[in-house]
Formats: structure tokens, sequence, C-alpha cells
């Protein structure tokens, strides 16, 4: 884009702060919708009158003006940047004629020089300084400050002003976003066989410090006559990029565990099918298979944190005897280990990604253990009321400060 492709008034006017541009001879050449609206004037009050025309001195601010204009011939004669200290120029009250309201103003008056060095046109920022005018601050001060000092404090203080708004807009900003990248990770998360298991609980929460959707995955899918597979996987990587591969890796290991119903069978479909996707090397999964029938837990693991399994009497059991390397870690093809696990109806399966456990500085081990000190604590709550509490007690209630998390309660 070319400067002639810009327009200068359309920037000028979506500004927040209010501007003035002048030129050589103080004229007021353009004020912004920002000023306009502070001011109460309208452009053609203003444009093309002398600017010390256009706020005179007042009876209640005889050296406004002058003092204002003093600060303007700095910026003619050295060329650069000038503060004025703040000064009362009243302004009309909107809707009640012939009524005007004190206001204290702090200005900023930076040059634009032309191609022979001198000042072209001059930039004048106006800041509404008079709640900082009327502040305790002021008037408590044992010594008063100077003109040059309370122009400073001034500035400091509109500074600060716009970083508080500007700071609650990102506020508002970042929980929306949130929202949405949580809505976008649920969509894609929606499982349909879910529905149908009242004593599954499913949790997503991104990471507290990011923005983006992320590559945490969980699935639920029933196969016949009665079984059940649970899914959860980590793709290496945040942002649409990460969630891209997780949806497709998420798919195919769905796929692949109704084609051939082996958790470690299917795990190697999908350790084939990563080496054709980019990103997804390194990839992490657990596969589960729950047989309601023979009251056995088959699983296999690629890489991925231990699902626990959960007794009523607040004991654990690790799912670690069937670990291999992440999704693509080998050069070469090999089979995957499987183990099986019998549990008795009541018991709990728990499976997460790493974010639930893993603390910066801190061995796995610590997290694991803090785990199952939670579980044991909460180990006859209902689904939903245990993966809450599982949250809270790990201090995860708003996502895991660099990780995000996936989490997967299943009452057996």
């Amino acid at each position: 884009m070319t400067t002639a492709e810009i327009d200068f008034e359309e920037l000028f006017d979506a500004a927040p702060n209010s501007y003035l541009v002048l030129d050589a001879d103080l004229v007021v050449r353009y004020a912004n919708r920002a000023y306009l609206q502070v001011t109460g004037r309208t452009r053609e009050e203003l444009v093309g009158r002398s600017i010390l025309a256009v706020f005179p001195d007042t009876p209640a601010a005889p050296a406004a003006a002058r003092d204002f204009g003093a600060s303007l011939h700095r910026v003619l004669d050295s060329c650069e940047p000038d503060v004025v200290a703040p000064q009362r120029f009243d302004i009309p009250v909107v809707g009640r004629p012939g009524e005007i309201e004190e206001r204290w103003w702090c200005g900023m008056s930076s040059p634009v020089l032309g191609p022979n060095g001198t000042v072209k046109w001059i930039i004048a920022r106006a800041d509404d300084v008079t709640e900082f005018m009327r502040s305790p601050l002021i008037h408590e001060l044992t010594q008063p400050l100077s003109k040059q000092a309370t122009g400073i404090a001034a500035q400091v203080y509109t500074r600060s002003r716009d970083l508080e708004q500007l700071n609650e807009k990102l506020r508002q900003a970042h929980a929306r976003e949130r929202e949405i990248a949580v809505t976008l990770q649920e969509v894609m998360l929606r499982s349909p066989d879910l529905a149908r298991h009242r004593d599954i609980a499913v949790r997503y929460l991104p990471a507290s410090g990011s923005l983006n959707v992320c590559g945490d995955w969980y699935d639920v899918v029933d196969l016949p006559p009665d079984r059940y597979a649970i899914a959860v996987g980590d793709v290496v990587g945040h942002g649409l990029e990460a969630a891209a591969v997780m949806g497709m890796l998420r798919s195919a290991l769905s796929a692949a565990i109704r084609a051939v119903p082996s958790p470690a069978q299917a795990l190697e479909v999908l350790g084939l099918y990563v080496r054709a996707v980019d990103g997804a090397l390194a990839t992490t999964a657990a596969k589960v298979l729950i047989d309601p029938r023979s009251r056995l837990i088959i699983y296999s693991n690629a890489g991925h944190p231990p699902p626990v399994l959960l007794h009523p009497d607040g004991s654990c059991q690790m799912l670690d005897q069937a670990t291999d390397p992440p999704l693509g870690a080998r050069p070469d093809h090999v089979p995957r280990p499987q183990a099986g696990l019998p549990y008795t109806p009541g018991d709990t399966l728990v499976l997460y990604t790493d974010g639930l456990i893993e603390r910066r500085g801190e061995d796995i081990d610590t997290g694991l253990a803090r785990l199952t000190d939670a579980l044991a604590q909460y180990s006859t709550l209902p689904v939903e009321e245990l993966a809450d509490a599982l949250l809270a007690h790990l201090g995860v209630t708003g996502g895991s400060q660099n990780d995000d998390i996936a989490l997967v309660v299943a009452r057996l």
C-alpha cells in the first residue's frame, strides 16, 4: 500500500484521542472526531481559523491562550515536541445554550517537518485532565508543582487512564475470545455417542495464558454389542493449526477403533497415519476399551500420561503396563503393546492430558501423586461433581497456566 492509498482523515477520525492539525501559521486545518466530541465544537467553527482565536483568554483563565501560544511557538522554533501545563478552557454544555462547563486540558504538540527541515504541520493533542486538576493529589501538595511538573504529572495521569481503559478492553476481548475458543473446541470435540453415557463427564479448558484453541482432545465411541472406547490425545502446539491436526487425528482414531476394536491396533493405524500429516508427529494418545460383560479394561498408551482406575475406597491403579513412545516417534513400524485390567462396577476411570498434572519445574511423579491424592478424597462423588472437584483441587478451574486440559471421568 502506498501513502496515496491511505486516507489520513479516516485514520485521525478513528483515533480515540483528541487531535488538531495546525499549519505553520497556527491555523486549524483539521480536527478529528474525538476532538469535536470532547470540546463541543464543529469543524466549521474551527477549520480555517487561528487556534488562538478559537480558544481565546477568558476571565477564569486569563493566561491560557498565552501559554498555549508560547508552547506552539516553541515547537516552531525548536522543531521538537512540547508539552503545555494544564490550562483551563471552558466548553459549552450540550443541550443547555449559554451555559459553559469548567474543563482543564493538557496539551502536547508535535511537529511534522517539511522537505526543508522547517515545521510544516503541528499535530496538537488535547487531553481532558479536569478530574486530575480537581483531585486531592493537587490540592494536598505542601508545595505547589511548577507548571512543567504539573504538565508532566497530568500527562502521566492521562496515559495511566488510557492504559486502564485499554486494559479493560483487553480483558473483555480476552474473555470473549476465550469463550469463542472454548465453544469452538467443544464443537470440534462433540461426540454423538457420549450423550448416551450419563456416567461419563468430560471437561475441556484452554490454557489460561492462551486465547487459542488447541490440540488436546477426548472421544467416546460405542462398539457392538455393548462395549465402548474412550480416548484422549494431545497434539504438540497450540492454535488453529494444532486444532486442525487434532481434528484429523481424532477422526482417524475414531474410525480405526470401529474397524479394529483393539486399542493397540487402533493406535498402530493412527501411528501410520500421522506420518502423512504435517504437525502430527510426537502426538500422544491413550486408548481404552471397556467391556461391561467381562468387566475388563483393555488399553494401550502412546506416550501419554497413564489413565487412572479409582476404586470406591479411594485406592488407585495406574494403567501403565502398555506404554509406548508417542505416535510417529519410531522410524519403523512396530506393533504396540496392550494390557488388560479387571474392574468392579462402581470403579471410576479417569483419562486426562498433561496440563492437568504437569507444573513447570516439577517432576511428573509429583503431579501424578497430587492427582491420586485428589481422587482418593473425592472418590464417592458423582462423575460431574468429581470432575469439577478434581479441577478445583488441582488449582486449574480456570485452566492451566501453560497448557490445555482435556479430562474424562467415567463411572464403570
